[in-house]
C-alpha cells in the first residue's frame, strides 16, 4: 500500500510540474517558447520567424540576442517580412547591406523587459501613447487598441499589431508582430 500512496504522491507531483510548466510556455510557430531559453534558443524553433532568425544571423546579431539582457523584441513573423517589396529581403541580407539590416533589427529590439503590462502601463504614463528608444537609437510609439491590444508605431508611420504577447525568455521577452517595423 505505500508504495502505490508513493507513486500516486509522484504522479500527483509531477502533474502539477506538468501544468506550471505549461503555464508558464507560450506558443510560437507550433513550438514552445520555453522560458529558461535564451531569445536565440527559442526563436529558431518558431516555424513563423525563419526569416527574421536568418535575418538576425546575416546582420551578426546572434550573440547580442544571446546576451544578458534584459530585451524586448518585438518580433515581426514571416508574413510580415512578405508584406515587403518584393526582393527586399534578400537585398537585405547580402553582406553589402548589413549596415542597413542591422539598423532595421535593432529597431526591433528595446533595453528592458517589456511585456504587456509595462507596455500597458507606459501608455497610461504618457496620456494615450508611450514612445520607447529602440537598440537601433530611433524611437517607437505604442498605442493602446481596444482593450487588449496595442498597436507599434514606427516613425514612418507604419503600424504593427501585436499578435503574440508575453513570451518570456531567460534574457528578455519577444512579442510577436504583423509588420516589419522600418526607421526612417
Amino acid at each position: 500500500m505505500r508504495k502505490i500512496s508513493s507513486v500516486i504522491t509522484l504522479s500527483a507531483a509531477l502533474l502539477v510540474a506538468n501544468v506550471a510548466f505549461a503555464e508558464n510556455t507560450v506558443m510560437v510557430g507550433g513550438q514552445s517558447m520555453l522560458p529558461s531559453k535564451d531569445i536565440i534558443d527559442n526563436a529558431v524553433n518558431s516555424a513563423d520567424h525563419t526569416t527574421l532568425v536568418a535575418a538576425v544571423k546575416a546582420a551578426g546579431l546572434v550573440d547580442t540576442l544571446k546576451g544578458k539582457g534584459p530585451f524586448t523584441v518585438f518580433a515581426p513573423t514571416n508574413a510580415a517580412f512578405n508584406k515587403l517589396p518584393a526582393g527586399t529581403v534578400d537585398t537585405l541580407v547580402k553582406p553589402e547591406n548589413k549596415a542597413t539590416l542591422t539598423k532595421i533589427l535593432t529597431y526591433h529590439v528595446v533595453p528592458g523587459r517589456y511585456d504587456f503590462a509595462a507596455l500597458s502601463s507606459a501608455i497610461k504614463k504618457g496620456g494615450g501613447q508611450a514612445e520607447l528608444a529602440t537598440a537601433s537609437g530611433v524611437k517607437l510609439t505604442f498605442k493602446q487598441n481596444g482593450m487588449h491590444n496595442i498597436d507599434v508605431i514606427d516613425d514612418g508611420g507604419h503600424v504593427a499589431s501585436i499578435s503574440t504577447y508575453d513570451v518570456y525568455q531567460s534574457n528578455g521577452v519577444i512579442n510577436v508582430i504583423d509588420t516589419v517595423m522600418l526607421p526612417k
